[in-house]
């Protein structure tokens, strides 16, 4: 339905044009006529013109600066310069007000309905992509649910994302949490009726009890979703007002409002939920993981009914439940999860198909638990520590982790018993890697799955070596260009990239967890330049290495 105007003060010239152009057949609905600027305007105030054909000269308001008037205030409306005088000032300031076209009288039918489709045409251009923007912007926030739920699930499964690049997601998915900021992590477990509930059900609930959070904790910045076991994840950050409770008192159990989001579910939604509090960490790095495993182990070791507890000691002052699920059990634990963490990690050897590695990292380190005499609650970070692992690669390779065996596991009460019984546990993570291992074999008939596969092989045993794309290439036998294509299209990430990032984490676990200097570690993760590892490293961590160690 387009509109079309037609502006001159002798309005024998807007009849003529009115009754003698084939307005339909150029698909214009309604021709409108106006004898001067100030009723041109009157008539654009009233109506929604798409184009307006004026002549220039005009007593009052002339076509020049009707169309000037025209651009400031409806900028989508085309015009057309209409006029006897073929001076070339004319045309030079149409075109300065960016008029569609200039056509001289007396006026030819063919010209002019040449002018005009071709003023048309371009509004019709400029509508679908108007349309395809909007329809992308849609597309893209009904996306957001699944973009924010990836980011969450890659934070808490111990994917470590350098500030910049958080800051951007967080940004681009409309969060408003900000990277490095301090935080606090809420865990909600839904129970009572919830239990019963099927998995489209459970979502809603999801859906409202954030919503319902976002209520009671007004003020503060909130990011809520479904996390990897089963709860619901709030993240919580300092409000810019400064009247709502600091994270420190939430932290140590003197937040009332806790018990208010309790009772606000109990009384609009009909169901109990359990809260695990978390201390308070940075958003970015591997703080997030190390927040959820506490965080959760708690949860798993405070049972269900209604209760809140936290990871905080100082919580206990308060009167407050404190789980001991991640209070520290010596030396001998010590060692253990010095097994869990020393790379390669478990996560790198399972995103490498290394399956027998794999297999003995595990049996490792239930080994060093049995040894240390470690059982109960302790165990519940050995547990964390595989179920994490398996749930991102699951989640990043798009299996789901049902289809593993071992659903027991992923649920709330079902992993408690579990977790009471080490040798169940052990049987249960190795059944776990089985399944995975089996399934990915099955599909592993693309042979660029077979070479990403070896190339993630070859960087976790060579980050002491000469490591570059270059070298990757020689040994899978393929140009290093063509490498680094398939290693993208398959994963998603440069192969440069990844293996700067196994680097950095490699130097990481070496700046935290051993004495060597730093151009030790340099030398150690074959870069020759300590400046130039201290920029890679700062890039990855938002730090230098000796803020790193000293953090």
């Amino acid at each position: 339905m387009i509109e079309v105007l037609l502006v001159d003060d002798e309005t024998y010239v807007t009849e003529s044009l009115e009754l003698t152009i084939p307005w339909e057949e150029i698909g214009v609905s309604t021709v409108r006529r106006a004898a001067s600027g100030a009723e041109a305007l009157a008539i654009m105030e009233e109506e929604a013109i798409d184009l307006v054909v004026t002549d220039i000269r005009m007593p009052g308001m002339d076509g020049l600066q009707l169309i000037e008037e025209i651009g400031r205030r409806w900028p989508g409306v085309r015009c057309i310069l209409l006029t006897g005088h073929s001076d070339f000032t004319y045309a030079k300031k149409a075109l300065q007000l960016r008029a569609s076209d200039y056509v001289l009288k007396p006026v030819d039918d063919d010209e002019f309905v040449a002018a005009v489709s071709e003023a048309l045409d371009s509004l019709r251009e400029e509508w679908d992509e108007f349309d395809k923007v909007h329809r992308l912007l849609y597309s893209r926030k009904s996306d957001y649910k699944v973009l924010r739920e990836n980011l969450l699930h890659e934070l808490l499964l111990g994917r470590e994302v350098n500030p910049q690049a958080l800051s951007e997601q967080l940004r681009a998915y409309e969060l408003s949490l900000r990277a490095g900021q301090t935080t606090l992590m809420l865990l909600a477990r839904l129970e009572g009726r919830f239990a019963t509930m099927d998995e489209s059900s459970l979502e809603l609930i999801d859906f409202a009890a954030g919503n319902i959070a976002e209520e009671v904790l007004r003020g503060q910045p909130l990011w809520y979703g479904s996390g990897p076991h089963g709860c619901l994840v709030l993240l919580l950050q300092p409000g810019d007002t400064g009247g709502e409770p600091a994270l420190e008192q939430t932290a140590r159990g003197l937040d009332r409002r806790l018990e208010t989001l309790q009772e606000h579910v109990r009384l609009y939604l009909k169901g109990e939920i359990s809260l695990s509090v978390s201390t308070v960490f940075e958003l970015g790095g591997s703080d997030p993981g190390a927040a959820y495993r506490r965080t959760l182990g708690s949860l798993y070791a405070a049972g269900t009914g209604g209760r809140t507890v936290y990871v905080d000691p100082q919580a206990a002052a308060s009167g407050a439940s404190v789980s001991d699920a991640v209070s520290p059990a010596g030396d001998d634990r010590g060692s253990v999860t010095e097994l869990m963490y020393t790379p390669p990690t478990l996560l790198h050897l399972l995103e490498s198909h290394q399956w027998d590695e794999a297999r003995a990292k595990i049996s490792g380190v239930f080994d060093a638990a049995e040894r240390a005499g470690l059982a109960g609650p302790p165990m519940y970070e050995i547990y964390l520590w595989m179920t994490n692992a398996f749930l991102f690669i699951s989640h990043r390779e798009g299996q789901p982790v049902g289809e593993l065996g071992g659903e027991e596991g992923f649920d709330p009460v079902l992993a408690r018993g579990l977790i009471q019984q080490p040798q169940r546990l052990r049987a249960w993570g190795l059944r776990l890697l089985d399944g995975l291992a089996e399934q990915t074999s099955a599909g592993a008939g693309d042979s660029r799955s077979k070479v990403v596969s070896r190339v993630r092989q070859l960087v976790g045993t060579g980050l002491d070596g000469d490591l570059s794309v270059k070298t990757l290439a020689d040994q899978v036998y393929l140009h290093p260009v063509y490498l680094s294509k398939i290693y993208k299209a398959e994963t998603g990430e440069a192969l440069g990239d990844y293996i700067i990032r196994m680097r950095m984490e490699r130097a990481a676990h070496l700046l935290k967890n051993s004495g060597k200097k730093i151009y030790e570690i340099t030398s150690e993760l074959g870069y020759q330049n300590p400046q130039y590892f201290s920029k890679m490293f700062k890039k990855q961590y938002g730090m230098t290495p000796n803020e790193f160690r000293e953090s």
